[in-house]
Parts: structure tokens; C-alpha cells; sequence
């Protein structure tokens, strides 16, 4: 029988096209790097880095873009035996806007239909996923068929074995059949994925409370049992939505990362603490909850919490943060480290990507991001081909950040109006990264 794999993620994959003059509005940039782009294929290479040994299930066109993505998966040590082509779709490629460090505006091409909602039961290899160590999934996977039907049929082949992450990876802009109809409250805060704070000086072990606790249950209640809805009544979601859908994931998953955003829509919920309460009771047995400034909250089935706050940081671009954070997690919970340890290396690693300006090349080795863990900090460090140029309120306010524009998909700091959220900024200077 084969060795396992440490990590298999399905998912996402497309071709990043990122500005290399920073700080310039979309429709000036003359010069643009390519890079390996998707949130599961960014957390497979994380891991990889990492020396995981590491396999991503997806589907690209059948085109140059494609082939150019399986070979950028090779290259990063990344298995794409599983990456396979889809005749009737190109490719998709997402450009962005870079202006540190909080506004990285997104713009996907992904229509008529992304080729990696084309994954189909008959093509999963179960066996390989039933046997690896870490198998991680996301929300965006069950955003249309037949991803959502393989998406959940390969979490029930796994029967909640090994580590089973759920990433709920909330993208309105790809659920065109009901995201009309799901709205992020409005007062919605920082839906940043990993913690960051460019201008904070913090102690690395400051507000960590691994032994902590928190009672999962009202008195007198049996502790939920995987699966169970939560106690609070109204908040099961209604058929055909993302909440449904997002909890028939949760119920075959063991572990849960989510921001603030995907939280809510996941289980209703937006308070962290309550938050991380409803996701075990749906079924998890470690929840993780990113709160942007003030950086994760991890709570386990057991009641034991862990609070770890942000690294000081230069932030660069922070798309690819949260796919860093999403690898060293996977790489801490093979490590078998406490969850304290875990959260304080997955925020390193996020820190080190926002420090620069790709994401699958950004991501670290594991001696930097040690470094960063024990110095608190991450050093400022500008990597890669980036020409700055000063952009003033009149070059911004014409091109039209924020989201306002028509046909533009919005970035993960949206919400479902169009409003343009924090993207983990506060009046305190500080900032989080976001995923690819």
C-alpha cells in the first residue's frame, strides 16, 4: 500500500496575476508577476514548505495556464497527479491591487464556471483520501455542482478519521444561485484570516491561556455531541443555503477555521467565543476562529482555550496570509504540538507572507518561521521584483477602490452589499492578512 500522505487539499486553483508596482491603481500597472494562485493549492504548497509530503484534488482548463499550474505544483513539491484538465473551461486567473497595508482589492475570472467545480466523484482517489493524515477542504467547494456533491462525499469517506479540516473560505461572489440572498450583517467587523499587526509591539507568549477553559454547554446540559445543532434556537440554517451547506460539512469534519464573516455564516454566530461554541457543536472537535487585531482564538471540544495574539509586521500584500496559517496548522497538528504552540507558529507564518508580495513563492521555510516566532516580529523584508510609485487620493478616489465598482468580484474583505469592510485595520494602526 502506498505511504499516505501528511496532507491532501481539494479545492481552488487558478493563476494569480499580481501588480509589481505597488501602491498603483489596476489601470496604471504596466508590469505583472504570475504565481500559482487558490487557497488549497497555496495551503498545500505552505505545507510542503514545511516538508509535509503533500497532494491538492482539483481541475484546470485544458490550456497553457494549466499546464503552467501543474508544473508550478511539481516545482513547489506539491503532488498534481490529481490536478486534471477540464475541456469545456479555461483556466481561471485573479488579478489584485496592492496598496499596504490593508486594501488588496480582488478581481476573479472565473467564468462561464471555474474547472475546479468540475471535480466529479468518479475521479476521486477515496482511498488516498481516507489515508491521509490531513485532509482539508473549503466553503468555496461547495459553492456549485458537482464539487459540492465530491466535496462532501469524500469528508464522508474519511468518517471524521485522522484530521479533517474544514475551511470556510466564505466567497459570496461564487454562489450565484443563493449568495443574493445571504447578507454579512452590516456592522460585520474584520474578516481577516491570519493576525497580523504591522505597527503593535506584543509579546509572543502574551494572552495565551492553553489550560483555560469555557463551558461548551448551558448547566445541566449533556457536552454536544459531533454533529449536534447548536442549543440556541432559530440559528439552524434553512435548506438550499451556504449555512446548510456549510453544516453538512461541519458535521464530517474535525477541525474548523474560519474568520468572523464565515463564521457567521457557517452558524449565525459572530462573537468569537460564541462563534467557536456553535462549530463544535456542529460537529468539530478543534475550532479556530481568526479575529484579525486581535489575533486567533482556538477552542477544543475539551473546553480548553488558547488565545494568541498578533506578530508585529511590516504588512506588504496580505492575500496569501491565511493559506500560510492554513499549512503551519496542518504542519503543528501532525507535529502533535499543544494548540498553544500551533496558533503561535500558524500566526508566524502568516506574517511572513504578508511581509511580502506572492503568495505560493512567499510562503516559508520552517527556520524563518521559527525566527519570527521567537523574535515576536517578523522582519521588514520587501521580496521579489516590486517597484513602488506614491499614489495620490486623486488616483485612488478615480479608479474606485473599495468595491463600487460594476461587474467586479470583491475581495474576501466585502461583504455581500458591496460595502468595503475592514480588511483588519483598526484605530490602532494594526492589520491582518487575507486569503488568495
Amino acid at each position: 500500500m502506498p505511504e499516505p500522505y501528511d496532507v491532501i487539499t481539494m479545492g481552488r486553483i487558478g493563476v494569480d496575476l499580481y501588480p509589481l508596482q505597488i501602491g498603483v491603481p489596476l489601470a496604471r500597472v504596466e508590469t505583472f508577476g504570475k504565481f500559482l494562485g487558490g487557497s488549497p493549492a497555496n495551503v498545500a504548497v505552505a505545507a510542503a514548505r514545511l516538508g509535509r509530503r503533500t497532494a491538492l484534488v482539483t481541475r484546470t482548463g485544458r490550456d497553457a495556464f494549466g499546464d503552467y499550474l501543474r508544473r508550478q505544483l511539481r516545482e513547489f513539491g506539491v503532488d498534481e497527479r490529481w490536478a486534471t484538465p477540464v475541456d469545456a473551461y479555461p483556466t481561471p486567473v485573479t488579478f489584485c491591487e496592492v496598496f499596504p497595508p490593508d486594501d488588496f482589492p480582488l478581481y476573479f475570472y472565473r467564468r462561464p464556471k471555474a474547472p475546479d467545480l468540475e471535480i466529479r466523484i468518479a475521479e476521486l482517489d477515496l482511498d488516498a483520501i481516507r489515508s491521509a493524515r490531513v485532509f482539508w477542504v473549503t466553503g468555496t467547494g461547495l459553492c456549485a455542482e458537482p464539487s459540492r456533491t465530491s466535496t462532501l462525499a469524500a469528508l464522508r469517506a474519511r468518517d471524521r478519521s485522522g484530521i479533517t479540516v474544514f475551511d470556510l473560505d466564505w466567497r459570496p461572489m461564487f454562489w450565484d444561485d443563493i449568495a443574493a440572498d445571504t447578507a454579512i450583517p452590516s456592522d460585520a467587523a474584520t474578516p481577516s484570516d491570519a493576525s497580523i499587526a504591522p505597527n503593535a509591539s506584543i509579546t509572543p507568549n502574551a494572552s495565551i491561556t492553553p489550560n483555560a477553559s469555557i463551558a461548551l454547554d448551558a448547566p445541566g446540559q449533556a457536552p454536544s455531541s459531533p454533529g449536534q445543532a447548536p442549543n440556541a434556537p432559530g440559528q439552524a440554517p434553512e435548506p438550499d443555503t451556504p449555512g446548510a451547506r456549510y453544516r453538512e460539512a461541519l458535521a464530517l469534519a474535525t477541525v474548523a477555521v474560519g474568520n468572523f464573516d464565515e463564521c457567521a455564516i457557517a452558524t449565525g454566530e459572530r462573537e468569537p467565543y460564541a462563534a467557536a461554541r456553535a462549530l463544535i457543536a456542529a460537529g468539530v472537535e478543534l475550532a479556530v476562529v481568526k479575529r484579525g487585531p486581535e489575533g486567533v482564538l482556538a477552542v477544543h471540544r475539551d473546553g480548553t482555550v488558547t488565545d494568541v495574539p498578533p506578530l508585529s509586521v511590516e504588512v506588504v500584500n496580505g492575500l496569501g496570509a491565511g493559506d500560510a496559517f492554513g499549512g503551519a496548522l496542518c504542519h503543528g497538528l501532525l507535529a502533535g504540538w499543544d494548540t498553544a504552540r500551533v496558533m503561535r507558529y500558524a500566526n508566524a507564518a502568516g506574517a511572513i507572507v504578508a511581509s511580502r508580495l506572492s503568495c505560493s513563492s512567499a510562503m516559508p521555510f520552517p527556520h524563518e518561521v521559527e525566527t519570527a516566532v521567537a523574535e515576536g516580529a517578523v522582519a521588514s523584508r520587501r521580496a521579489g521584483p516590486t517597484s513602488w510609485a506614491p499614489t495620490t487620493s486623486a488616483d485612488r478616489a478615480g479608479q474606485g477602490t473599495g468595491g463600487k465598482r460594476q461587474g467586479r468580484a470583491m475581495s474576501a474583505g466585502r461583504d455581500g452589499q458591496g460595502r468595503a469592510m475592514s480588511a483588519g485595520r483598526d484605530g490602532q494602526g494594526r492589520a491582518t492578512g487575507r486569503k488568495g
